[in-house]
């Protein structure tokens, strides 16, 4: 790694919180574009996070049997 890499984390997690992104979007995010040696280990790290993608991203539209009609459970204001 160098310090283009520690920078650029910086720059994602300012990103993170002027967004309001949730922490497992961020992981969910590094899933959908790591290389397969990399999405091993994600996946060994967060394995209920990639059964989630992974039932999602096969779902029409992301969405599960059961989820709120609304993303974050909310009708927005």
């Amino acid at each position: 790694m160098s310090r283009h890499h520690y920078e650029a984390s910086r720059d994602i997690i300012l990103a993170r919180h002027e967004q309001g992104w949730p922490y497992y979007a961020l992981i969910m995010a590094a899933m959908r574009d790591a290389d397969t040696d990399n999405l091993a280990k994600l996946r060994a790290g967060w394995p209920e996070v990639y059964e989630d993608l992974f039932a999602r991203y096969n779902a029409p539209g992301g969405i599960l049997p059961g989820d709120p009609p609304w993303p974050g459970g909310q009708e927005p204001a």
